[in-house]
């Protein structure tokens, strides 16, 4: 186990994308046995999986769950939230997956998500959270990644 915060090869990949639950209130999974791969929070409700699901993201699917964080946010109270199972790694995006799972915890629960200021260092500036608190789609952010001119040259 290369460390207790990064323990397996799918949470190194779900890891670039809900790294920046750090930056929110929603817990990213730390004190769990599956950081980054769990994330919820006490107010969600049984509509965030099935919403994400609908959403159809590339090479992903979504489990509802409840787990109790034994440090770190949340910790020791029941979180109502979602497994992320990367299903196609090639074409899993994680960074448009978690912007889009921040985008319907603000929209079904406008009153309880918030963000912190260590989301804009996450994210590199504002442009994010400013999305977010604005009720905007913020998953304008993450245009589809362009192909390298001449293609790749492994895939």
């Amino acid at each position: 186990m290369p460390s207790v915060n990064m323990p397996t090869l799918d949470t190194a990949l779900v890891y670039p994308g809900t790294g920046l639950f750090e930056g929110t209130n929603l817990s990213e999974g730390r004190g769990t046995t599956r950081p980054f791969e769990l994330v919820g929070a006490p107010y969600l409700d049984d509509r965030f999986a099935p919403s994400l699901n609908a959403l159809d993201l590339p090479g992903v699917r979504f489990r509802d769950l409840w787990f109790m964080p034994m440090f770190s946010k949340h910790a020791g109270t029941a979180v109502r939230g979602v497994q992320l199972h990367v299903t196609d790694a090639r074409t899993f995006r994680p960074v448009l997956t978690a912007v889009s799972m921040m985008y319907l915890a603000r929209t079904q629960h406008p009153e309880e998500f918030a963000t912190t200021p260590f989301l804009d260092k996450l994210w590199g500036s504002d442009t994010l959270a400013r999305c977010l608190e604005a009720g905007g789609d913020p998953r304008e952010l993450c245009p589809e990644p362009a192909t390298p001119e001449g293609g790749l040259l492994y895939a």
